[in-house]
């Protein structure tokens, strides 16, 4: 039972999470050969000023 958790800077459509399920499902089946229906994936939107690169919050940028 793979659980994924992708971490992504708010800003994304619906469209490209769709997308985006889709094509890492694909990839988890193709790789270790799991049942589709048993992947679960968790997406988090952050808000840009929760995250910092290099000294500088993406609300900066």
């Amino acid at each position: 039972m793979p659980i994924v958790q992708v971490n992504l800077l708010e800003g994304r459509t619906i469209d490209q999470k769709r997308l985006l399920v889709e094509k890492v499902t694909q990839a988890i089946v193709e790789s270790i050969g799991a049942p589709s229906e048993t992947i679960s994936i968790i997406i988090r939107d952050m808000a840009k000023e929760n995250y910092a690169k290099a000294g500088k919050l993406a609300s900066d940028k």
